[in-house]
């Protein structure tokens, strides 16, 4: 299996630290507020990487954190925090507030089929271990106390921007729209571990320490939880792309020089989801949720099935006429499975089950491929393998990519057609009129309009039947 490393910019053969272990480590929610789609693109993608992992017969132990104290808006350790922010608006505790949308992201995650880390970690119950890490880097050298704040000193690094994306001038503090300075920073790039000064005279969620009563920084929390739960060697670490600077570069500076050695192995970026007009933000009012999918009329998994139309490491555009489109596919889909759960005949094909088997694991182990393991399925699917052949790799396949695809085969076939709504009726009978009339591509575009509307229609020796997708 390959995987890119955005650390070294190329693919590499993935080998975990540990032989037939994978300890994979998840930046999680900052929970003030619902996680929008765009947020959600990461989660999918790091589902399927892994559930991928696991299908191979790798045990993987998986970490998140929960951001409910410390992240600020700003890239430079200033602007609103987001925790205190969630509370103003309504008018709530910030523990409320992070217990109402821990719970509303995880039931999102439910919906999309993204399975719950093995370890979550809501930050405010690790202060102790933040603490025990900020006084050890202030032992070695590399913290210092400033202005009533602990900051880590970059410049005791030889490679700062590890990531090596970035000019250096463009990410100074003053350079960035939005970011200002802080005149207690020996060096513009330094980053704060722990605030007692803060311009936040109501700021809820302060503990004791050695440098004052305060709180974390957001970059200290994600180090320290992965090192807690999975040691001093991280084999994989995943989250947007947008967190590669400042985030995940922080997280290296203070990890590696708190243990004295390379800490993790694989880094794994996933793009933007974008809009039509730029990046999805909260701030921009661009703010597309799961609920917001459904009170729409779609699956929560049919934007599943649109991100992985789609490679992780190119950015996707989100438009309704794209889901849209990824919806018409996805229940065509689940018309050509529908026949094949209904009568799952014959004896598996050994030799067809593995060749179309080894296409699968080509495409997932080319760097997760999701858009060419779809095109797997569409050949096990045009396969003359037997029914059952072709259950069993159907089956399989979705133990990765987590579509429900024989459930909802299934479903369909059980349908009732009594059931069915009096618009797709009116298209079946329309159609039929077209067939009558030998007008068969107008009979092909009201099909495609009957499966948008989630409802498969076929032609057998009793009539037409009509079954729900």
């Amino acid at each position: 299996m390959q995987i890119y490393n955005s650390l070294s910019h190329k693919k590499e053969d993935f080998i975990p630290h540990e032989a037939g272990k994978v300890s994979m480590y998840t930046c999680g929610p900052t929970v003030y507020h619902y996680a929008h789609i765009g947020n959600l693109r990461s989660y999918i993608m790091e589902d399927i990487l892994e559930k991928y992992l696991r299908f191979t017969g790798l045990d993987v132990k998986r970490v998140m954190n929960i951001t409910d104290v410390g992240h600020l808006t700003s890239d430079g350790d200033t602007g609103d925090d987001k925790m205190l922010k969630g509370a103003k608006r309504e008018h709530k505790t910030v523990m409320e507030i992070a217990k109402f949308y821990t719970d509303a992201f995880f039931s999102d995650c439910a919906k999309l089929n993204i399975k719950t880390p093995d370890v979550v970690v809501p930050a405010t119950t690790y202060i102790d271990e933040f603490i025990k890490v900020i006084k050890s880097l202030e032992e070695k050298g590399y913290a210092y106390f400033a202005g009533g704040n602990v900051y880590f000193d970059t410049s005791k690094l030889d490679n700062y921007y590890v990531f090596g994306d970035f000019n250096e001038e463009d990410l100074e503090v003053g350079v960035r729209e939005g970011v200002e300075a802080d005149d207690n920073k020996r060096n513009k790039a330094d980053f704060a571990l722990w605030f007692t000064k803060s311009k936040f005279d109501d700021q809820e969620l302060k503990w004791d320490s050695p440098w004052g009563v305060g709180y974390p920084g957001w970059h200290i929390e994600c180090s320290c939880i992965s090192m807690k739960n999975l040691g001093e060697y991280l084999d994989i670490h995943c989250g947007g792309i947008d967190n590669a600077f400042p985030h995940h570069t922080n997280e290296i500076a203070q990890s590696e020089a708190y243990l004295g050695h390379s800490w993790c192995n694989y880094w794994f970026h996933v793009h933007h989801l974008n809009t039509t007009s730029g990046k999805m933000s909260k701030s921009k009012g661009e703010f597309l949720t799961v609920s917001l999918l459904e009170e729409k009329g779609y699956d929560p998994l049919i934007y599943r099935f649109f991100c992985l139309q789609s490679h992780y490491r190119k950015s996707l555009v989100f438009s309704w006429e794209n889901l849209d489109n990824a919806k018409t596919t996805f229940n065509k889909l689940i018309a050509k499975i529908a026949p094949i759960a209904a009568e799952p005949s014959g004896d598996i094909d050994k030799a067809e089950y593995d060749r179309l088997m080894q296409s699968f694991n080509d495409a997932m182990g080319n760097d997760i491929n999701t858009a060419q393991s779809i095109t797997c399925l569409y050949d096990v699917l045009k396969s003359k393998a037997s029914n059952a052949t072709k259950l069993a790799l159907i089956g399989e396949f979705d133990k990765v990519l987590g579509l429900d695809l024989i459930k909802k085969a299934q479903e369909s076939n059980s349908s009732d057609e009594s059931d069915v709504p009096a618009e797709v009726m009116e298209l079946v009978e329309k159609r039929k009129e077209a067939r009558k009339a030998k007008d068969f591509a107008l009979a092909d575009q009201i099909r495609d309009q009957i499966t948008a509307l989630g409802y498969e229609v076929r032609e057998t020796r009793q009539g037409t039947e009509i079954n729900k997708i």
